[in-house]
């Protein structure tokens, strides 16, 4: 393999390896998984149309990302401060934040892509 590749497939295999040590020791990215799970099975029975697919997609992607830097910052933080900094504790806080709006945008994509077909199907 020539350099390049060598060096393009051992970068790919690192960010596979963060992304699978976050899935394994994170329970709030193990949740997100789950939930992911759920909905594509959700909007798989709802047979929805491609662009609510992509919203559905890029709401479950903007989760994944923000959990993936969240991660990256705490143990950036724990590692590089010992005791409890009031900036530290601000960078963590932030982080969770992001976390947490990704999420409120994700169930108000869910809500308004998936609602209308899950009322149809329950209350009609």
């Amino acid at each position: 393999m020539s350099g390049w590749r060598s060096r393009e497939v051992r970068s790919f295999r690192n960010a596979v390896a963060g992304i699978w040590e976050t899935f394994r020791s994170e329970r709030h990215m193990r949740f997100h998984l789950v939930a992911a799970f759920i909905v594509i099975a959700i909007a798989a029975w709802c047979k929805l149309e491609r662009w609510e697919w992509l919203w559905l997609i890029a709401a479950i992607s903007s989760v994944w990302v923000a959990e993936l830097f969240n991660t990256a910052i705490e143990r950036t933080v724990d590692r590089h401060s010992l005791d409890v900094h009031p900036l530290a504790k601000a960078a963590k806080d932030t982080a969770a934040g992001a976390v947490l709006i990704a999420a409120l945008f994700a169930v108000t994509v869910g809500s308004i892509v998936l609602g209308p077909p899950l009322w149809k199907v329950c209350f009609q």
